[in-house]
């Protein structure tokens, strides 16, 4: 499925300081956040929410889907004031997801 979406997404790229290798990146699809990625071996260095930052610069509201198993994940977006709309169940994957959303 990322394979599909993510052509048609609006990128944004973290890239190291010292080897200029992309270490993440979030893609969007109009104020949608399709997904947010960061290399599990700089994980919690800042760049998820470097991201996140940027976006919400550009962007004056925007969603996303999250498994509500991803703790991390679901409590990384609370602390970015992302709000829990609703929650319901994954077709694909039948994973209870949470839609959070933020605004400016």
């Amino acid at each position: 499925m990322v394979r599909e979406i993510l052509p048609k997404a609006e990128i944004y790229v973290h890239e190291d300081d010292v080897t200029n290798i992309i270490d993440g990146f979030i893609g969007l699809t109009d104020n949608y956040i399709e997904g947010l990625f960061v290399k599990e071996n700089v994980q919690s260095k800042g760049i998820g929410k470097q991201l996140l930052d940027y976006v919400k610069n550009i962007k004056s509201n925007m969603s996303l889907s999250v498994y509500m198993k991803n703790v991390r994940a679901v409590y990384f977006y609370q602390r970015e004031q992302f709000q829990i709309l609703t929650d319901n169940i994954d077709a694909n994957t039948n994973e209870k997801e949470l839609i959070m959303i933020w605004n400016k």
